[in-house]
C-alpha cells in the first residue's frame, strides 16, 4: 500500500506536529477527542513531549505511555505502534493501523494491543523497544498510537481517531548523512513582447541519501552564458525534515529571466542534521547546475520576417537590375548596328561611278 492509499484510509490523521527538532514534538488533540496522551514519568523524564532513545543494535528500551479518559463514558482504544513518514504536505505522520511497518512500528511492543479506561481515569501503558542485532545505524522515526474507530452517522463511514506521540531512535554505528539534488531541469516562457524577459521554472527532487534525518537550506539562481544576467531565485523554502530514503519536490519561478538563449540554472542545498539537544550542524553545500533554452521565438520571428523582407526586396531589385541591364544591352545593340548599317550605306554609295 502507497503512502496515498495509507493517507486516504485514515479519516483523521495523527496529530502530531513536527517540531524544530528531532526530539520536540507538539502534541494536538481533536476537537471531540475525549481522551488525552502523555509520557510516563520514569528515569527518562517527566516533562517529556515525545520520546528519545540513542541505542546500539540489540539493545532493548523499556518506557510507558499513559492515557487519561477526560469523558464520561468507557474508552475501549486500541494501542499501537507504527513507522513514520513525511507527507506530500510535509506533515510527519504515522502510518495508519494495519499497514505494515518495518522499523519502530515493527520493534516496538506492548502488554496489550487495547486498554480500556473508565471515565475520569488514566491508565499507564508499559512498552519495549527492542533494537535487531543487524538493525542499520541511524536516524529513524515513528510513534506509539490510541485509536478510537467510531461510526459517523451523518456521512456514512467509519471514522478513525488517533493520538499518540513521536519515538525518535538513533541506532549507534557510523552516521552518513547526505542530501542529492536529482532530476533538475529549468524551462523559460517569454511574453508577446520580443525585448522583455521571462519566467524561468526550476524544478528538482532532494533526496536523503543517508542514513540521518535531514533538512537543508536552499538557494537558487538563473543566468545566461559564462554567469551572465543572473537573477536571483529569492527566499526558497526549506523542505521539511527527510527521513533516509524519503525525497522532497521542489520548483520555483524566477521572474524577468533575459532570454539569452542558453540558460543556467544553479542550485545549492546545505544540509542540515539535528542532534537530540536541537543543535543544528551545517554539512557541506550541495550545487547542481542544468542548462535550458531561453530563446525570445517573437524576436525571433521578427528577425526571420526581416531577414525574408531584405531578401525580397534584395531579389526584387536584383531583377530590376538585371532587367534595366538587358535593355541597355539591346539598345546598345540596336545602335550598333544602326551605326554598322549607315556605314555599309555610306560605303557603297562611295563606290557607285559618278556620272
Amino acid at each position: 500500500m502507497n503512502r496515498a492509499a495509507l493517507l486516504r484510509a485514515s479519516a483523521v490523521g495523527l496529530l502530531v506536529a513536527l517540531g524544530v527538532t528531532l526530539i520536540p514534538a507538539t502534541i494536538a488533540q481533536a476537537d471531540d477527542a475525549t481522551w488525552t496522551v502523555r509520557t510516563a514519568a520514569n528515569d527518562f523524564g517527566a516533562d517529556r513531549t515525545s520520546y528519545s532513545y540513542n541505542v546500539n543494535p540489540g539493545a532493548t528500551v523499556d518506557d510507558a505511555l499513559v492515557v487519561a479518559n477526560r469523558g464520561t463514558t468507557v474508552l475501549d482504544l486500541s494501542v499501537y505502534a507504527a513507522d513514520g513518514f513525511t507527507t506530500d504536505s510535509g506533515q510527519f505522520d504515522l502510518l495508519v493501523g494495519g499497514a505494515e511497518s518495518v522499523a519502530i512500528g515493527a520493534w516496538v511492543k506492548g502488554g496489550n494491543d487495547h486498554v480500556v479506561v473508565g471515565p475520569g481515569e488514566s491508565v499507564e501503558i508499559p512498552f519495549t523497544l527492542t533494537v535487531p542485532e543487524n538493525a542499520t545505524p541511524g536516524d529513524y522515526l515513528g510513534g506509539i498510537l490510541t485509536s478510537l474507530v467510531e461510526p459517523e452517522a451523518d456521512a456514512g463511514i467509519n471514522v478513525d481517531r488517533r493520538l499518540g506521540i513521536r519515538i525518535a531512535l538513533r541506532v549507534g554505528g557510523d552516521l552518513t548523512p547526505g542530501l542529492a539534488v536529482e532530476g533538475m531541469h529549468v524551462d523559460w516562457a517569454g511574453g508577446l513582447n520580443p525585448f522583455a524577459g521571462g519566467d524561468a521554472t526550476v524544478s528538482y527532487t532532494i533526496h536523503n541519501t543517508g542514513n540521518a534525518v535531514l533538512s537543508a537550506q536552499q538557494v537558487g539562481t538563473v543566468s545566461g552564458p559564462f554567469g551572465l544576467l543572473a537573477v536571483d531565485g529569492g527566499d526558497l523554502e526549506s523542505p521539511p525534515q527527510l527521513l533516509p530514503g524519503e525525497t522532497w519536490d521542489v520548483t520555483f519561478t524566477v521572474r524577468n529571466v533575459a532570454p539569452t538563449v542558453l540558460l543556467t540554472a544553479s542550485t545549492t542545498i546545505t544540509p542540515l542534521l539535528l542532534d537530540a539537544s536541537g543543535s543544528t550542524t551545517s554539512l557541506e553545500p550541495v550545487t547542481t547546475l542544468a542548462l535550458g533554452l531561453a530563446v525570445p521565438w517573437a524576436l525571433l520571428g521578427l528577425i526571420v520576417a526581416a531577414i525574408i523582407v531584405i531578401v525580397l526586396v534584395f531579389r526584387s531589385r536584383r531583377r530590376t537590375a538585371a532587367r534595366q541591364r538587358a535593355q541597355e544591352d539591346a539598345r546598345v545593340a540596336h545602335a550598333v548596328q544602326s551605326a554598322l548599317r549607315a556605314r555599309e550605306l555610306a560605303a557603297a554609295n562611295a563606290d557607285q561611278p559618278k556620272g
